[in-house]
């Protein structure tokens, strides 16, 4: 039987959220970012774990340098209505539901006053994981004022078609997960925020087209922050557990700006998606920015741990290409430039996704 453990919504949170919706956020924003934990404990998988005394440090360093940490709902639903926000604003995230969620680093978001949103997939809570929240856990979390959103039904990749499925019927399949994952959701704890965080942050541009058409916002597990221009079927968040774990490089992450894209070509994810790599899967895109406060010279791409120069086709539009072919599971293109009139990085960053060799699908 789990021990509970009461979870207060102080004063002090109550206030900065009817603030911030009184005042319609009119500030201007240099960047907001999105923080995704998983674990946070001392004996959980290390590559989605973050130490207890490491999670307080990082807290610590939000409050301590003033940021503003606000609902994760809310600052989307402000930056989808085309409204700025407070300077240094970050909203933090955790995916699973784990139940060391409440045990461990919910006694330290409280006694910074910081709102967290928690994405859960409805059939694993009520399987009843002894490492996962119970349903009455997430009902007196959200009572306090915690936000749970969608994270899938069952947490399967959601981009991916069965055998012999055609892609109508993995359409159909993949939004009755999406739309009976938000019904429980709603059921259990009254919240209806549309937000689904991929699994694995995992999606392909058909997926991005479905998310929209339902009214929800995608949200993957690229790296980047976000904007009123960013692209709501997939927003980028920060990973802070693990390799990400340290405080040195979360500094940077936390001051960096969104690149200000205006189009991207060649943005599918999904690599066999795209005919013409079938065989190299070395992907080129070509990116379309608004450069007007972007040093140009400062811009570089990191592909695979190397770093490869992209490549600028006029004042406006830079294209990059992998030098080796793209292994089977899940990379990244992470792009960066200095700002000329702020501290800090834009950041852009593309996934990708590609099958084994085979065709078959790696593990997770």
């Amino acid at each position: 039987m789990f021990t509970t453990i009461e979870v207060p919504l102080s004063f002090t949170m109550w206030f900065k959220r009817l603030l911030f919706l009184l005042l319609g956020c009119s500030f201007q924003s240099s960047a907001v970012v999105v923080l995704q934990y998983h674990h946070v404990s001392d004996d959980t998988p290390p590559s989605t774990s973050i130490s207890i005394e490491q999670f307080s440090l990082h807290m610590n360093y939000l409050k301590q340098n003033e940021f503003t940490v606000l609902p994760l709902p809310q600052i989307l639903q402000q930056l989808k209505q085309g409204k700025a926000l407070p300077d240094n604003t970050v909203a933090i995230t955790f995916d699973d539901g784990y139940e060391n969620v409440l045990t461990n680093a919910a006694p330290i978001l409280t006694q910074y006053d910081f709102s967290y949103t928690v994405f859960i997939a409805p059939k694993e809570i009520s399987a009843g994981y002894s490492n996962l929240l119970s349903w009455q856990q997430i009902k007196e979390m959200s009572d306090n004022g915690v936000s749970f959103a969608n994270h899938s039904l069952e947490h399967r990749h959601l981009n991916r078609e069965l055998d012999e499925e055609t892609v109508e019927q993995w359409l159909s399949r993949i939004e009755l997960d999406i739309t009976s994952a938000q019904q429980q959701i709603v059921e259990q704890t009254g919240q209806d925020h549309k937000l689904l965080a991929y699994p694995y942050g995992e999606y392909n541009s058909a997926l991005q087209q479905l998310v929209k058409k339902l009214g929800y916002i995608g949200i993957g597990q690229h790296s980047g922050a976000l904007s009123v221009q960013s692209d709501f079927s997939a927003l980028p968040r920060f990973p802070a557990s693990g390799r990400y774990s340290s405080l040195k490089t979360l500094r940077v992450k936390l001051k960096s700006m969104a690149m200000p894209i205006i189009s991207v070509l060649n943005a599918n994810p999904q690599l066999d998606q795209h005919p013409l790599y079938n065989t190299q899967y070395k992907p080129e895109i070509m990116v379309k920015i608004d450069n007007k406060d972007l040093y140009t010279e400062t811009l570089s791409c990191y592909i695979l741990g190397e770093k490869v120069v992209p490549t600028w086709v006029d004042s406006q539009h830079f294209s990059v290409v992998s030098t080796v072919a793209i292994p089977s599971g899940r990379s990244r293109y992470n792009c960066t430039a200095q700002s000329r009139s702020k501290p800090g990085y834009y950041w852009f960053s593309q996934p990708w996704i590609k099958r084994n060799n085979d065709g078959t699908w790696y593990k997770n």
